[in-house]
């Protein structure tokens, strides 16, 4: 856990690129004017004793700026000294679901700025937040997430003499739960609760579900004992599969609660819906004649409404490893491309000149903010060095509604729509921008 007591030399901190779509749909940030030191910065602070790093960039954002937040993916994080201590503040990109005015100024902030974001590496004081600028803008902003949890600590099943499916916390399973109600709301205030129908996996998902007034929906899919008893490992795992397409395509924020045994079986169907990621051993689909699983595709030219190479998602080396007890996955996934209509596409637009004649060509589109933001109209230290290195995000403009993260299953939700949408198709249903682990006993 984070330790911030005099005791401890390294100080820990978080914050967040907080955003909300300004009235061009290009995302504007958060900054925050610090009177005592005449800057302008990210919002941050310290960890309080024993608070996870999400909670403490939730709460400080608040604090600092007056903004709410639901954390998206992990973002770089940047290391100096303060007084002769080292510090460490981790960040994440974080859209903002409301703001209270009130809240400023406050004892630190005199001042807060809501700056394009293509503007807002020419507005901080500090080099180090360039680099955190430059990592929002890499990607797409707006994700939703799919958090996939293994429950937390049960009793023993020595000392258990009813069924294993009534088998319930234990006391240190019972603390982390709530522990946990905190943490996921971070990411995801209201979300949809799938369970296995074991009790210890229900009793895990309890306090969320009281603090958000989400329903837990028990499925009997994803109760270990009962696959292999009832089912057998092959029907469990299509249901299973139809599960997760179903909750990446009703583009709502879900959270997943299951086993040990059968977490890796949600991780597979998983990637195998989502594009953008490089994962081996993993057969998918295709898109735009382009293998998405297993393959090296950066530097490829993947062509109109394909996924840009420089965004494919980097499974972090953990990813095949066995989570511990209330340990979850964040998959954030941002919406597909629109598909392209059948036909030649249209001639380039000429490369300099002025137009003339009714043939001419119209001028180039202007570029979006992020490509703005990392290839010009700032200053040199807020360039990356190899531009090949960040692209421009795929998906439409960031006006689009987060609920358009399942494509054209978006709309889905429980109907026929989300039946069709869960069994397997030609086309992924959405975009894997990042997948972040998180440890309960580390965050």
């Amino acid at each position: 856990m984070p330790n911030n007591k005099p005791g401890s030399r390294l100080i820990k901190a978080a914050g967040g690129v907080a955003w909300r779509p300004g009235p061009d749909g290009e995302p504007e940030i958060l900054l925050v004017h610090r009177k005592k030191y005449d800057d302008w910065s990210l919002p941050k602070g310290k960890t309080e004793p024993e608070e996870p790093l999400p909670v403490t960039a939730v709460r400080e954002v608040m604090e600092e700026g007056g903004a709410r937040l639901a954390l998206g993916r992990r973002l770089a994080s940047v290391r100096y000294n303060v007084g002769g201590r080292p510090k460490r503040v981790h960040y994440w990109a974080a859209s903002v679901l409301s703001v209270d005015e009130r809240a400023v100024p406050n004892s630190e902030v005199d001042e807060v700025a809501w700056v394009p974001a293509a503007r807002a590496v020419e507005r901080v004081s500090y080099v180090h937040d360039h680099r955190v600028l430059r990592d929002f803008a890499a990607r797409p902003a707006r994700t939703v997430p799919l958090i996939l949890l293994r429950h937390a600590k049960a009793v023993s099943k020595q000392g258990w003499k009813r069924s294993d499916a009534a088998r319930p916390l234990d006391d240190s399973g019972r603390s982390d739960a709530k522990a946990l109600a905190d943490l996921l709301a971070c990411f995801a205030p209201s979300p949809r609760l799938i369970s296995s129908s074991a009790v210890r996996c229900t009793e895990t998902l309890r306090p969320l579900s009281q603090l958000t007034g989400e329903p837990v929906r028990a499925e009997q899919p994803l109760y270990i004992h009962n696959q292999a008893r009832v089912t057998g490992p092959a029907d469990s795992a299509d249901q299973i599969t139809a599960l997760v397409r179903e909750a990446i395509a009703s583009g709502e924020p879900t959270v997943i609660c299951a086993h040990r045994e059968n977490l890796p079986v949600l991780q597979e169907a998983a990637l195998a819906a989502l594009a953008g990621h490089s994962a081996a051993n993993v057969s998918g689909p295709t898109l735009n004649g382009t293998d998405l699983n297993g393959t090296d595709l950066s530097g490829a030219d993947l062509g109109d409404g394909a996924v840009d190479a420089s965004i494919l998602a980097d499974l972090p080396k953990e990813w095949g490893e066995t989570l511990p007890t209330s340990g979850f996955w964040v998959l954030n996934v941002a919406p597909l491309p629109p598909e392209e209509e059948p036909g030649p596409r249209p001639a380039p637009p000429a490369a300099s000149g002025p137009a003339t004649g009714s043939g001419s060509q119209s001028p180039a589109p202007p570029r979006r903010w992020w490509r703005r933001m990392l290839f010009g109209g700032g200053p040199a230290a807020a360039r990356p060095r190899d531009a090949t290195a960040a692209g421009e995000p795929v998906g439409r403009g960031e006006a689009d509604s987060v609920t358009e993260a399942g494509g054209a299953a978006s709309a889905a939700g429980g109907t026929g729509d989300a039946a069709s949408a869960a069994k397997p198709s030609g086309r992924p249903l959405g975009v894997l921008i990042s997948a972040d682990r998180y440890d309960l006993a580390e965050v």
